[in-house]
């Protein structure tokens, strides 16, 4: 078998994925899942011909219906408004491969106590694109489901940690106080669930809102804030607010804020709407000058816009697998890349700090990520290597771990929209990675 010297690590970790995935089992069966290669978008024929049948049309009204969203992942812009993220004027930064790769082969934990194969896992999890850097040089690179390199990919709530980044730089610059009520800011959440919450109580989603994210329930205020933000159609006849500044506004306080942490977008949103509020840029400016343009961004990025024209800083930045690795591997060093200081070091030591786990811990269905706590909207586990994680809807990743000096980018569009479902099997595979590296 290949890879030899990872055997011992495998066996710890595949018991580890197992007693994990055995604990879930335990509170709820596991949902049936399709076949991965059923739901490929060319097998299915989503969107092919001029113009497509009608029962292969996607559009947003039905993205969320599976497997829609494997064609609409990397074709978002093609479905309703964006405005661009310009990589700038300069030439790509280099993005060169390693002396020598990981491949196909590579063990990683199945989740039932044995190993399977890192191509079958990216299977098994229905990975769109999977990128692993090692000290800033590709060790792995594969684009799957017709996905093509140039093409951006929808991050979902990975959008929250680039907002998270920038509020966090601002504040390390003296322009956003951490301290202030956010109406000090927005003096249009005033009378909101925001009127005396905290910029940190609201980076860390330690607020008390009225409001629950959850896509099983059709009344959950999540679908009410999919159609503030233009992402999906609000009910026929609804009176739904149709912007985010519009929305936010009439969320009321329940219970306590800094007390427990809540996972809720419209956090972000929040944060959003302050970020454009105190540099008087757009978000979609602010990701180009601060970020993807002094990376050396190879393609333009994009956010997803409302009716308003308001963009979605929660979940609705698209990028490219290899964009997202340079900004991954700029994180890894300390906000050092192409050349430049991008992200100060203080910024980045904010991050990896994390806050209190056991505020984290207060949260329904946190268990599988025990220790884990959510700081300036970033996931931080507390282990031993000092990882921390973007992570979004349908199992998708930005992970980093310093010590090992690796950075892995996985896009997904996974049946289940919970990233908690497949979090254990991802994690012991990161690790698996992690292994392997360190054993070149």
């Amino acid at each position: 078998m290949p890879y030899p010297r990872l055997q011992f690590a495998l066996v710890t970790l595949a018991a580890a994925a197992a007693a994990l995935c055995m604990a879930a089992a335990s509170h709820a069966q596991a949902p049936q899942l399709p076949p991965p290669d059923a739901t490929y978008p060319a097998t299915l024929q989503l969107m092919q011909g001029f113009p497509p049948p009608p029962d292969k049309v996607v559009r947003l009204a039905n993205i969320l219906k599976y497997p829609n969203v494997r064609w609409a992942a990397h074709h978002l812009r093609e479905l309703g408004p964006t405005a661009a993220v310009w990589r700038g004027a300069g030439a790509p930064s280099a993005l060169l491969a390693a002396a020598r790769a990981l491949d196909d082969a590579l063990p990683v934990p199945d989740g039932k106590g044995g190993t399977t194969t890192l191509a079958d896992w990216q299977k098994a999890t229905y990975t769109d694109g999977l990128l692993v850097l090692h000290r800033g040089r590709v060790v792995y690179e594969r684009h799957q489901i017709g996905m093509q390199p140039h093409q951006p990919h929808v991050l979902w709530s990975m959008s929250k940690s680039l907002t998270g980044l920038l509020a966090t730089e601002l504040i390390q610059e003296g322009v956003i106080d951490p301290k202030a009520l956010i109406p000090r800011y927005l003096p249009e959440l005033a009378t909101s669930a925001w009127a005396d919450a905290t910029v940190q109580q609201t980076l860390d989603m330690t607020t008390g809102v009225q409001y629950a994210e959850n896509f099983a329930d059709p009344a959950s205020g999540v679908f009410q804030y999919l159609a503030a933000a233009g992402l999906q159609p609000a009910p026929p006849g609804s009176n739904a607010a149709k912007s985010m500044a519009e929305f936010l506004p009439t969320l009321k306080k329940e219970g306590e804020h800094g007390t427990a942490f809540a996972y809720k977008s419209v956090d972000t949103e929040v944060l959003g709407w302050l970020l454009q509020r105190v540099t008087g840029k757009s978000y979609a400016t602010l990701l180009s000058e601060r970020i993807w343009s002094r990376l050396g961004a190879q393609e333009d990025a994009y956010v997803f816009a409302d009716a308003n024209g308001g963009q979605s800083t929660s979940v609705g930045v698209n990028a490219t697998l290899r964009d997202l690795g340079r900004f991954g591997e700029m994180l890894r060093a300390n906000g050092s890349f192409n050349g430049q200081q991008i992200i100060s070091a203080a910024t980045i030591a904010e991050l990896r700090k994390g806050a209190d786990p056991t505020k984290f811990s207060k949260a329904p269905g946190t268990a599988m990520r025990a220790g884990y706590s959510y700081h300036n909207q970033w996931w931080v586990p507390h282990d031993e290597d000092g990882t921390y994680e973007a992570k979004g809807l349908m199992g998708q990743h930005i992970h980093i771990n310093p010590v090992a000096e690796l950075v892995v980018v996985k896009l997904s569009t996974h049946p289940v929209p919970n990233t908690a479902f497949t979090h254990a099997l991802d994690r012991q595979a990161f690790a698996a990675l992690a292994a392997a590296v360190r054993a070149r």
